[in-house]
């Protein structure tokens, strides 16, 4: 299910009369979408991404929309919000906040190849070394602070073995990053999966949904991007795809000291993320939708095998 409220063409073609984008030739609901309502609408003038915000509070829109701005003015490949004819980009819809983006080309890989690998790690270490200027306020809302209060949420649904490991991983890790030196920060994307991008064959289209966005440490949204990419099924670290994706990453951005003495900590915190959210998802805060919730295992899979084998070190 990927649309929550639906819009008719009648409701679409008055929304565009605010903008200088064209009349309406096409209204299309989006389909794999996990929050938001999202639609492509096509005009006789442009392609362009139309989507209604479904879930949580709006105050902190209007930062993900000077993020994507920001990103867009340095001439990333993220979709820059469309504005209407006052200047105003965050607007209302069927009674949610809505945003207006221009489409980008391509579609999002299931099985990334090492060049794909390279350009993902290419964009971000871009993005990361443009990003430290980015002056937006939003803190990291799944970093070690946030999986320590999540543990004892989900450990009655865990088996005892599980729970052994989710209660020595987890309080491990987030003594380890609790006492860390503070890691070179600015915009990140936060949530960097496969299916936030867009590829033509081999060349980065675009970089989509940003709306785990905020300001933290560049290594957690690296660490987020080898997790998803560069792992096969049953969690072993692909080292083509790794190396591919760390060595464009680098020449991009270089690490510091700091950054590699707790890359392979990172690794093993942002896979315990996502097999806790995992877990929240379907076991203590469902969504308000019915939705088909990704399978944890797979990130207790990574996160055993980060811990099984030495990750390599970043350069």
């Amino acid at each position: 299910m990927a649309v929550f409220t639906p819009l008719n063409a009648d409701q679409v073609s008055s929304f565009l009369e605010r903008y200088d984008v064209g009349t309406l030739d096409g209204l299309a609901e989006v389909a794999g979408g996990t929050e938001n309502s999202t639609f492509f609408v096509t005009t006789d003038q442009q392609r362009m991404v139309l989507t209604l915000f479904e879930q949580g509070g709006t105050d902190e829109l209007p930062f993900f929309v000077d993020m994507l701005d920001f990103l867009a003015h340095h001439d990333l490949p993220v979709p820059g919000p469309i504005a209407d004819r006052s200047g105003q980009a965050l607007q209302t819809l069927a009674d949610r906040p809505a945003l207006l983006f221009p489409r980008l080309p391509g579609r999002s890989p299931e099985a990334p190849t090492p060049a794909q690998c390279t350009e993902i790690g290419r964009f971000m270490g871009r993005m990361h070394q443009i990003s430290h200027t980015f002056d937006g306020k939003r803190s990291n809302q799944r970093d070690h602070r946030w999986v320590e209060r999540q543990i004892p949420r989900v450990l009655p649904f865990l088996s005892t073995d599980e729970q052994a490991l989710m209660t020595r991983y987890g309080h491990a890790l987030c003594d380890r990053f609790s006492n860390a030196p503070a890691l070179p920060q600015g915009a990140i994307h936060g949530d960097l999966f496969r299916d936030n991008s867009l590829f033509e064959g081999d060349r980065l289209g675009g970089v989509i949904d940003f709306y785990n966005g905020c300001v933290g440490d560049f290594i957690y949204d690296l660490a987020v991007l080898v997790n998803d990419w560069c792992h096969t099924e049953d969690g072993t670290l692909d080292e083509v795809r790794y190396n591919a994706m760390i060595n464009a990453y680098v020449q991009e951005r270089p690490v510091t000291d700091a950054e590699r003495d707790y890359w392979h900590d990172m690794m093993k915190l942002t896979a315990l993320r996502y097999w806790l959210s995992r877990l929240l998802v379907i076991h203590v805060d469902q969504p308000a939708f019915q939705l088909t919730p990704k399978p944890p295992r797979q990130y207790l899979d990574i996160l055993n095998a980060h811990y099984a084998t030495r990750l390599p070190d970043l350069p």
